[in-house]
């Protein structure tokens, strides 16, 4: 497949997440809460987690929030991915998208569906919209103790 379909293709699978998203609502119940924000474009995200009785396996993510096309998409991919693994596992995969963002690695085939998002690094000004989700979970998952309502968090930093 030549670069101007994969773009294509890359570009519909992001307006399809956008436009009807999977993981849009809240999880019942709330076991980790985090909203996040990006100041620059006005994306913002309210992430909710469901983990299992013992606390180190994430059951369910959902999102509510408005913001652009590739913050939505972003979020929505990342909330399908994250269904059965662990915490630990999760985080792994923060550090894999980011290092995507940079250029410098992409997932591994079983989460190969996440790479749509690799042609964004492309665009910086748009990166930090792609990373808004993964930052607010990484937030909410180093979170301790009970869901609380939290602070937004930003990724005005990168």
């Amino acid at each position: 497949m030549n670069t101007t379909n994969l773009r294509d293709l890359y570009q519909q699978v992001i307006l399809e997440h956008y436009k009807k998203p999977t993981h849009r609502g809240k999880t019942n119940p709330i076991d980790r809460y985090q909203k996040g924000h990006n100041p620059s474009c006005g994306d913002t995200i309210e992430l909710t987690l469901q983990l299992d009785a013992s606390g180190e396996r994430i059951d369910d993510v959902k999102f509510e929030g408005e913001g652009c096309a590739i913050a939505m998409a972003s979020v929505d991919l990342m909330a399908g991915a994250l269904t059965g693994k662990t915490i630990s596992e999760a985080l792994e995969l923060v550090g894999i998208f980011q290092g995507m963002m940079k250029g410098e690695t992409e997932f591994p085939k079983e989460q190969r569906k996440l790479n749509v998002m690799k042609g964004v690094a492309q665009f910086p000004v748009r990166i930090k919209c792609a990373n808004l989700g993964w930052h607010t979970l990484k937030a909410a998952l180093q979170m301790t103790g009970e869901a609380k309502l939290a602070d937004f968090i930003t990724n005005e930093a990168e």
